[in-house]
């Protein structure tokens, strides 16, 4: 179905079409000694601790146009945090006075009315490589929201909101609304690629590949950082201290953890 701009189409009911979009990106940092990979992930842990991550998210939420019901956040130990936003399309104008005796006294009556909401999700997991000096951060973003609201509005925020060597992106339309003469509707906007989405400043970035299923309204786009500067890979030291083998060894050990990431296999097996 092809929609011209500014057109729009008279249903019968609500435009319950979910869209969801799946933002993983992945930091990748050199920690050559103990001490430099426990002061990787401390620096990592606070610069997106829970609280940053909601920032981050109530940035997706005022760009899509949604209205956040409820927020929930946690810090982990050792590392990680994640965060999650119940979201409406509209401000909610009628709140239910009745709630359910079976619901759990530690939870929030209001969960009874935001259960058919739509959501946005974070997830953050760094972690380290047991020998060989590489460390990643991986941060999972989930943008799930139903109606006319569009996670895609919030993607070039989302890319620089964080700090992205490596980039995974998915985009899927499901589940059908009715047109006023009950005809279904599987998707409401015309839609090529994810890059169509993202502006063109990012996209002279990456080097990016695209996999699409068009007939599923499945949409998948990878990217990957195009320039590498070793000092942006060394954590606490510069590449003038090191040694011409030393350098050539570390940007090899990187570049490698980047394609494997990239391409989701391993390039050599150890």
């Amino acid at each position: 179905m092809s929609i011209i701009p500014n057109q729009r189409i008279q249903l019968h009911g609500f435009n319950n079409l979910t869209k969801s979009l799946s933002f993983n990106m992945y930091d990748i940092c050199y920690t050559k000694t103990r001490e430099e990979r426990e002061a990787y992930i401390a620096y990592i842990d606070e610069e997106y601790s829970a609280e940053r991550l909601t920032r981050i998210l109530q940035g997706v939420s005022d760009r899509i146009g949604a209205h956040v019901l409820n927020i929930a956040k946690q810090d982990y130990v050792p590392q990680g945090a994640s965060v999650t936003l119940l979201v409406s399309e509209g401000p909610v104008v009628e709140v239910p006075t009745e709630h359910l005796e079976e619901t759990p006294a530690a939870m929030p009556e209001s969960v009874v009315m935001q259960l058919d909401k739509s959501h946005l999700t974070v997830h953050t997991y760094p972690e380290y490589h047991p020998e060989e000096g590489i460390s990643t951060f991986r941060a999972d973003i989930d943008v799930s929201t139903c109606g006319e609201i569009s996670p895609l509005k919030a993607l070039n925020h989302l890319i620089d909101s964080f700090d992205t060597d490596i980039m995974t992106i998915d985009y899927r339309v499901r589940g059908f609304t009715r047109d006023f003469k009950g005809r279904k509707l599987f998707i409401d906007h015309d839609i090529h690629s994810i890059q169509n989405f993202i502006d063109e400043e990012h996209k002279e970035q990456f080097d990016m590949i695209d996999s699409n299923i068009y007939q599923e309204n499945i949409f998948h786009t990878k990217c990957k950082l195009k320039e590498f500067d070793l000092n942006n890979y060394l954590f606490g030291y510069k590449s003038e201290t090191l040694s011409e083998e030393e350098k050539t060894a570390i940007t090899s050990r990187i570049t490698e953890e980047m394609e494997e990431i990239y391409f989701g296999r391993n390039m050599n097996h150890r």
